[in-house]
C-alpha cells in the first residue's frame, strides 16, 4: 500500500478508465475581488483529500502568535501546505475551503492574505464567524478539500 512521508498508509483507488484530470474555475468579478471562486469543477480520475481544520496560533518553533491575525493566517496556510504535501498535493489543488473567524472584521484582511497566497486561481470558499475556539488564542481555523489526479 502507498504510504505518506510520515509512514501513514494512503487509501487510494485505481480508476477504471485512465484519462487526464481537468480542473475548471468558474470566474466572476465580485468573488474574484474577494479571493474566491464561485465554483471549481474537476473531472477525470481523481483523488480527493479532505482537510481537517488547521489553525496557526503557534509558530513552527512553538512561540505563541496570540493576537497576531496576519501571522496566524499565514501559519494556518503553511500548516495546510505541509498536510497537503504529505498527501501528495499542493495549495493550488484546493477546490474549496471554509474559514472560521472569531471576528467578522478580519474577513477583509484574510481575503488580502489569501490573495497573496493564491495569486488569482482561487478555491471556492466560505467565511463563517464563530464565537470562539477550544483555545482562546486561536483567531481563525481553515478546513478544505483538495482534488488531485488519481
Amino acid at each position: 500500500a502507498a504510504r505518506s512521508k510520515s509512514g501513514m498508509p494512503l487509501l487510494t483507488a485505481e480508476p477504471e478508465n485512465v484519462m487526464d484530470m481537468t480542473q475548471r474555475i468558474v470566474r466572476d468579478p465580485w468573488p474574484h475581488a474577494r479571493a474566491f471562486s464561485p465554483a471549481v469543477i474537476t473531472s477525470g480520475p481523481t483523488r480527493t483529500i479532505y482537510l481537517a481544520g488547521h489553525y496557526g496560533h503557534k509558530a513552527d518553533d512553538g512561540a505563541s502568535l496570540a493576537g497576531n491575525f496576519d501571522e496566524q493566517c499565514k501559519q494556518a496556510f503553511r500548516a495546510i501546505e505541509r498536510t497537503l504535501a504529505e498527501a501528495g498535493a499542493k495549495l493550488s489543488d484546493l477546490v474549496t475551503m471554509t474559514v472560521f473567524l472569531v471576528d467578522p472584521r478580519l474577513t477583509t484582511r484574510m481575503t488580502e492574505i489569501r490573495t497573496e497566497i493564491f495569486k488569482g486561481d482561487f478555491p471556492a470558499s466560505a467565511a463563517i464567524t464563530v464565537t470562539g475556539f477550544s483555545d482562546p488564542a486561536i483567531l481563525l481555523e481553515i478546513q478544505g478539500i483538495a482534488v488531485v489526479p488519481a
